[in-house]
């Protein structure tokens, strides 16, 4: 039977399932679901890699190392590996929550992930922390929120969002390495803000919310009939070849993101 664990704050509720991927599975404002529900979906960690990782193939220098290729990317590798492992809880109270989760095969290097849970009365903050058992090596990290398209019944979300540029997406799906003017929606697209993720969604008449990051890349897929994810992560699609970021011992990854809504 899976335990879940359930935070509150005001009329703002959170549910984790830390025994799969420590999965945000949902959250109710003032009783209005915001999240698409279901074992793919809520809201997920993805570490030690984000979104795509071209090929399943990464180099360390001069080691190449292979990824477990995903049945829904292939031949890419995707949204890292502790998505679908057991997280252990170290802390929860009434709105707040602590976890963590062993980096082991197939990931080449040991490691820990650690996401902290903070909810208020008009926000949610999420802090990933990945940190190296010892050597060195390239990570990304980020995470993957279905939101649901309408809620309420109501009219489809309207997203709002400024990016310096669109990373060109190119027929495997990877960035080209070229930056473009951002192009009209739809998309399953990589963006760059400079000045850290601001992206506003609004359901007309029901809530708003804005989620920010100092993270300086966002993933928007607004594909789906039902969802919309908007992603901030650390780096862009297939960083771990483009643009790596060296976890030392002294040196973690971390990433911060904060929710805030209002009712309408």
């Amino acid at each position: 039977m899976t335990t879940l664990t359930r935070l509150t704050a005001g009329d703002a509720e959170l549910t984790l399932d830390p025994e799969h991927g420590c999965r945000i599975d949902s959250l109710r404002i003032g009783g209005t679901e915001l999240l698409l529900q279901g074992p793919r979906f809520g809201c997920f960690v993805m570490a030690p890699w984000a979104g795509r990782t071209g090929n399943a193939r990464f180099r360390d220098g001069a080691v190449e190392h292979v990824l477990p290729v995903s049945e829904h990317a292939a031949p890419h590798a995707l949204h890292g590996t502790v998505r679908d492992v057991a997280w252990k809880t170290v802390q929860a109270t009434g709105s707040t929550a602590a976890f963590t989760a062993e980096l082991t095969d197939p990931w080449p290097y040991r490691g820990t992930v650690t996401q902290v849970v903070e909810l208020t009365e008009d926000a949610l903050t999420l802090r990933l922390g990945v940190e190296t058992a010892g050597v060195s090596f390239p990570a990304q990290a980020g995470w993957h929120p279905w939101f649901r398209r309408s809620v309420d019944g109501g009219p489809e979300v309207e997203l709002d969002f400024h990016p310096a540029w669109q990373e060109e997406r190119g027929a495997d799906h990877l960035p080209t390495g070229r930056r473009i003017e951002p192009l009209p929606r739809p998309w399953d697209d990589a963006f760059g803000m400079p000045d850290g993720v601001d992206v506003t969604l609004t359901w007309p008449g029901s809530v708003e919310l804005k989620l920010t990051s100092r993270a300086e890349w966002v993933v928007v897929y607004d594909e789906p009939a039902d969802a919309v994810c908007v992603e901030p992560q650390s780096g862009p699609p297939n960083g771990l070849n483009t643009l790596p970021r060296l976890v030392t011992p002294i040196d973690p990854l971390e990433v911060e993101t904060t929710w805030r809504w209002r009712r309408l």
